[in-house]
């Protein structure tokens, strides 16, 4: 899996901005205070640990890619953020209630775990503290489309590619509160009602 994850770094070119970056920054920025500390978790190359810092927030990066790390170091030069590398299947290396709040944008999706990874997120969670993330959209109608085109049917659930997860907004509901999250807002955001992008989620 690790060289997986590292193939996928090196195919992605230097200094890409992450999809949908400027959306998915204000709703990021909208549920952090600035004094807050933040676990940014899957920080890929750190356009977003960026945007937390320069928010005024205490960030924490950890990514499973040795590659996005460097990336993220190069990007962070003279900023004091701790960059990490937390390997695939590990716990968090954090104490319990360490962090006000975990951002995991486009990150649920990769994971061979989300039960247990989601556990590991409420440990080091303050109480009180939230979980935002932003995961693909699956709903019904788009997914009965998608299979209408077989290409990009076959080309979506290709077992090579690095997506492990597809997420309704049920089975996401259901998923956050199992593992211990009792308020859940949750929100299909981008594209025409049905055929959304993303969905958008707050989790405490």
């Amino acid at each position: 899996m690790e060289s997986l994850r590292e193939a996928v770094w090196q195919a992605v070119p230097e200094d890409v901005e992450p999809e949908r970056f400027a959306v998915r920054r204000a709703f990021l920025l909208s549920h952090v205070g600035p004094a807050d500390r933040v676990l940014d978790a899957g920080c890929g190359a750190g356009a977003f640990a960026a945007a937390l810092a320069d928010h005024g927030a205490e960030v924490v990066g950890v990514d499973v890619s040795h590659e996005a790390i460097r990336r993220a170091r190069r990007a962070h030069a003279g900023r004091a953020t701790d960059l990490r590398v937390v390997p695939e299947g590990v716990a968090l290396p954090f104490e319990e209630d360490a962090f006000d709040t975990v951002w995991a944008g486009e990150v649920l999706e990769h994971i061979v775990d989300p039960v247990g990874w989601l556990a590991d997120v409420r440990r080091v969670l303050r109480w009180g503290g939230r979980l935002v993330l932003t995961t693909p959209y699956h709903g019904r109608v788009s997914t009965v489309l998608l299979g209408l085109r077989a290409a990009a049917f076959d080309a979506h659930f290709d077992p090579r590619a690095d997506h492990l997860r597809f997420f309704s907004a049920r089975t996401l509901d259901g998923l956050l509160r199992d593992a211990g999250f009792a308020e859940v807002d949750l929100r299909a955001v981008g594209g025409p009602p049905l055929l959304r992008h993303s969905f958008h989620v707050v989790a405490s």
